[in-house]
């Protein structure tokens, strides 16, 4: 599987990104619009939540899902028994936020969901007819009114030996949603599943931003678009006593929209976070 980056102000950007979400269920792009400088803010400023103990005054809400997720309740992969070795904050615009913390971020979330809602776009544009037709209604038209885009900052704590045998900082998983936008981490870690059973390692260049397709837009597509499985290994060496910060967003479209004959996307996010165990 080739990863070639895409410059995201060239003028061919749209096709070649779709192209390699179609080839690859990724996208990688270089030249992109998201600050540097906030991003690091925001990884600086949550090491130091995730270090103290205020955290537990924001122990997320089961219904909603918004809020602080400590390690003994993180997720666990589809189809893994194993909890992985991390804790996140659940960020949405109307719930639970330190209020010092709550500016930075909110100017993150809607930079990146203006991201990636463009990105949205160009995958409408390039998707063939035969493709398009599955679509219930425009793929420009499904964010509208939505409030479940997910923003998650993510925190991989350092190794202290006491981990479970078997367990990893995330097990190999697809993800639930459109489209997930993924700045570079602090530290080296993630890896994706190529077409020929291989995982290759992604660079933590922060001039490389990471896109790929959840099992939502896998699911209007009618597949065209795979979801293809990614995870975070477990770091080795000089790397195991630090933390590894992240700090994807979930694109996602209103609860009513049509995926397939089978959801709609209220649903298939029902069913998926039974499976994760996190309701």
């Amino acid at each position: 599987m080739n990863l070639e980056a895409v410059d995201y102000q060239a003028p061919d950007a749209a096709e070649k990104f779709v192209r390699s979400l179609r080839e690859t269920g990724f996208g990688v792009l270089t030249n992109h619009p998201i600050p540097e400088a906030l991003v690091n803010a925001i990884y600086r400023h949550w090491q130091a939540f995730f270090d103290g103990n205020e955290k537990n005054n924001y122990h997320f809400n089961r219904d909603s899902q918004d809020g602080f997720f400590p390690i003994l309740e993180a997720e666990s992969a589809k189809g893994e028994s194993l909890q992985d070795i991390k804790e996140y904050f659940h960020y949405y615009p109307w719930g639970q936020c330190p209020p010092e913390l709550a500016d930075e971020l909110g100017e993150y979330y809607h930079a990146a969901i203006a991201l990636a809602s463009e990105l949205l776009g160009w995958v409408e544009a390039y998707s063939p007819a035969s493709v398009a037709c599955h679509y219930r209604e425009p793929l420009s038209q499904i964010l509208d009114g939505s409030e479940q885009t997910l923003l998650r900052v993510l925190h991989y704590p350092p190794f202290q030996g006491t981990e479970q045998p078997g367990a990893v900082r995330a097990a190999a998983h697809q993800d639930i949603n459109l489209l997930t936008i993924l700045p570079a981490a602090n530290e080296p870690g993630l890896q994706v599943l190529s077409k020929q059973n291989e995982w290759l390692d992604v660079d933590c260049d922060f001039n490389t931003l990471v896109v790929n397709t959840g099992d939502m837009l896998q699911e209007m597509s009618a597949g065209h678009f795979p979801s293809t499985s990614h995870r975070v290994i477990n770091p080795e060496g000089e790397h195991d006593n630090k933390s590894r910060l992240s700090l994807p967003l979930f694109l996602h479209p209103r609860k009513d929209v049509v995926l397939s004959d089978r959801y709609t996307a209220g649903s298939y996010l029902l069913e998926r976070l039974n499976e994760l165990g996190t309701i």
